[in-house]
C-alpha cells in the first residue's frame, strides 16, 4: 500500500473517532457549566442588577435562555452550531461568529509561529545533543532543557518582557501597534516576535530532550550498526538512517504537545494583551457565556485532533516502516 493511501485511511479512522469524541465535549461543556454554583445571570448583570425583582429578572433569564435544563441549552447550541449560527456571546455583546472572526486569526498566527519557534529550536538544539551524546554539548542542552522546563511560561513572558522589551527596548511589550496608530501588517510582525518567542520557548524542553532520547534510541538500533558495518561515512548514517528514523517519534511528541501549546496560548496572549481566543477563553468562563465557551473548546478538541493526524501522517511520510493502524 502506497503511503498516500495509508495516510487517507488514517484520516478517515480519525474523522470516524473524532466527530463522537467533539460531540461528547460539547455535550460536557454544557453539562459542567450546569453544575457550577455561580449564577450565570448574575456574571451578565456584573453586579448592577440589585434593583431587579425577581419577575424582572426571571423575564431577563428566559431572553437569555438560561432557564434551559443544560441538555435543552446544548441541544439548542448544536442544532445552531449546524446551520451556521453559533449563539450569542454575553460576555462581549456581539455574536460568537464575529468574535472568532476578531480573534482567531491572531490566535491561529501566534500558534504558527510560536510553533515554528519550538520546532526550529528543538531540531537544531535535539540534533545536536542526540549526535553527541554523552559529550559537554549534550549535558548543557540537557541541562538548559531541564531547567526550562521547570520555569513556568509566565515566568518566562515576564522575564522576556522585562529585558527585552523593557531594559534593552528591543521588541514591543504588548498589543498588536503603538499606542495611537494604526494596525499594520509591520506593526504586527514586530510585536508578533516576542510573544512567539516566548511561546515556542515554553514548547522546547521536552522536544529537544525527546528528540534526543529518539536519535540516541535508534543510533544502537541494528540497521545503523548495519550501516556502520557496511562503512557508510558518518554524515550518511546520521543523515540517512539516524535522522528520519529519529523523526517518527519526534513527530508524534509534537502532537502529543498541541494542549500545551494551547495552554501556553493562552498564558502569553494575556501576558502582551494579545487579542486572541486565549483571552476570550478565560472571559467566557469568567462569564460562564456557554455559547462562546462551548465553541472555542470544540475548536480546540478539533486542533488537537487534527495537529496528532498532521503528526502522524508526517511520521507515515518520513518513515514507511509504520502502518496506518490509528
Amino acid at each position: 500500500m502506497t503511503r498516500s493511501r495509508r495516510i487517507g485511511r488514517l484520516a478517515v479512522r480519525r474523522l470516524l473517532f473524532g466527530v463522537p469524541l467533539v460531540l461528547g465535549v460539547s455535550l460536557a461543556t454544557f453539562a459542567l457549566a450546569a453544575a457550577s454554583p455561580f449564577d450565570p445571570l448574575e456574571a451578565y448583570l456584573r453586579g448592577v442588577g440589585d434593583g431587579l425583582t425577581e419577575v424582572e429578572r426571571e423575564a431577563l433569564r428566559h431572553t437569555l435562555g438560561l432557564d434551559q435544563s443544560w441538555i435543552a441549552a446544548w441541544w439548542h447550541w448544536l442544532t445552531g452550531a449546524l446551520t451556521g449560527d453559533l449563539g450569542y456571546s454575553r460576555a462581549y455583546h456581539e455574536p460568537v461568529a464575529q468574535v472568532l472572526a476578531d480573534r482567531l486569526g491572531w490566535t491561529a498566527l501566534l500558534g504558527l509561529a510560536g510553533s515554528v519557534v519550538a520546532v526550529t529550536f528543538a531540531l537544531t538544539l535535539g540534533a545536536i545533543a542526540g549526535l553527541r551524546a554523552g559529550g559537554l554539548v549534550d549535558r548543557g542542552i540537557s541541562a538548559l532543557a531541564v531547567l526550562l522546563q521547570a520555569v513556568p511560561p509566565f515566568i518566562v513572558a515576564l522575564g522576556a518582557v522585562l529585558v527585552l522589551a523593557v531594559t534593552f527596548r528591543l521588541f514591543p511589550s504588548s498589543g498588536l501597534t503603538d499606542p495611537g496608530a494604526a494596525v499594520t501588517a509591520a506593526s504586527a510582525v514586530r510585536h508578533l516576535v516576542l510573544p512567539a518567542l516566548v511561546l515556542g520557548i515554553s514548547q522546547v524542553p521536552w522536544l529537544i530532550l525527546g528528540l534526543r532520547e529518539a536519535i540516541v534510541a535508534v543510533a544502537t538500533s541494528d540497521p545503523v550498526r548495519g550501516a556502520r558495518a557496511r562503512g557508510l561515512p558518518r554524515g550518511v548514517v546520521e543523515r540517512g538512517h539516524i535522522l528520519p528514523m529519529a523523526a517518527a517519534p519526534f513527530f508524534a511528541l509534537i502532537g502529543g504537545r498541541l494542549p500545551e501549546l494551547l495552554i501556553g496560548a493562552t498564558v502569553v496572549e494575556t501576558v502582551f494583551a494579545w487579542p486572541g481566543l486565549g483571552d476570550a477563553t478565560v472571559d467566557s468562563a469568567r462569564a460562564m457565556d456557554f455559547p462562546l465557551l462551548a465553541i472555542v473548546t470544540v475548536l480546540t478538541v478539533g486542533l488537537v485532533l487534527l495537529g496528532n493526524l498532521a503528526a502522524d501522517a508526517a511520521a507515515i511520510a518520513v518513515d514507511p516502516r509504520i502502518e496506518a493502524d490509528g
